[in-house]
């Protein structure tokens, strides 16, 4: 009777940390799940995200880059996008994030083990994808922060650039989101002219975030700054980020599907966007630092 009771507990325990682990994995939000219609952005540049988080293929004749792999949930769904646009998902060579929260890179084990890709990651997040999460400065207890640890490739530092076919990639530290955060460019043809490209990896300020006296992150405020100084000195002709919200992705595709072909070429939205952002984090500090007197 006592084996029984002992194997029926073991049983639960299995259960409920199944659970667990399928909750930690479970999107925050249903528009992070959502189909959303894959599409050509510019010359081999296309999205391939959902609504709520944005992927980007970006193909070349050597094989293709993919940026950002989303939850484990989003993997047949960016898979789907690929191959909607007639790419093979196996022909993916290199695999990048926007930076090391769960919701942009907790699949990339998955697409490393479906593809081969190499995995290249921004120094001072490289750490933490590789710990599968737990050494976030402020999500790192939290299960939903958690996600299947992944061996990097390559670590990148502020500037180095990833190329692969022809096409070149340049990876910017925009640190304060999480200390590896990267911002992407790279240049596009439009028509005769070069575009010059930029994908926002993230300058929100999440609630609860210490910008004043993180013992985890101490230099949060200062690389805040330094990033808006960075994303200020960007020239932008496609504004693009990590999540479709930043650059209104529904709104413009609803023109693109009505023949706006460039409506994505928006370089006074950047401007606005990273101003009022900017805004954000600087009302944020202020009410921080009137709080701590």
């Amino acid at each position: 009777m006592q084996i029984r009771n002992c194997v029926a507990l073991a049983a639960i325990s299995l259960i409920v940390l199944a659970l667990v682990l399928v909750s930690a994995q479970k999107p925050a939000q249903d528009d992070w799940t959502e189909p959303f219609p894959a599409f050509r952005i510019a010359d081999n540049l296309y999205y391939v995200g959902s609504k709520g988080l944005a992927n980007y293929l970006i193909t070349t004749p050597e094989g293709h880059i993919l940026i950002n792999s989303d939850f484990d949930a989003n993997v047949p769904l960016i898979r789907n996008s690929v191959e909607s646009l007639g790419f093979k998902f196996g022909d993916i060579k290199i695999l990048l994030i926007s930076h090391a929260h769960a919701d942009h890179c907790a699949a990339s084990a998955t697409i490393k083990k479906l593809t081969g890709a190499k995995y290249m990651v921004m120094e001072r997040d490289a750490p933490v994808v590789e710990a599968g999460g737990k050494t976030d400065f402020f999500y790192g207890k939290e299960p939903e922060g958690q996600y299947a640890a992944t061996a990097v490739d390559r670590v990148l530092r502020d500037g180095d650039q990833v190329k692969l076919g022809g096409v070149v990639l340049t990876a910017r530290l925009t640190a304060g989101h999480t200390k590896g955060c990267t911002t992407w460019t790279m240049k596009v043809k439009n028509g005769s002219r070069t575009r010059d490209v930029v994908i926002i990896g993230s300058p929100n300020v999440n609630p609860g975030y210490n910008l004043i006296d993180d013992k985890q992150y101490p230099e949060m405020k200062q690389d805040y700054e330094r990033t808006f100084s960075v994303l200020k000195s960007l020239s932008c002709d496609y504004f693009l980020g990590a999540h479709g919200s930043y650059f209104d992705l529904e709104r413009k595709y609803a023109k693109y599907k009505a023949g706006a072909t460039s409506i994505f070429i928006d370089p006074d939205g950047y401007k606005a966007y990273i101003a009022e952002r900017e805004q954000a984090f600087r009302a944020e500090l202020q009410k921080q630092q009137v709080s701590t007197r």
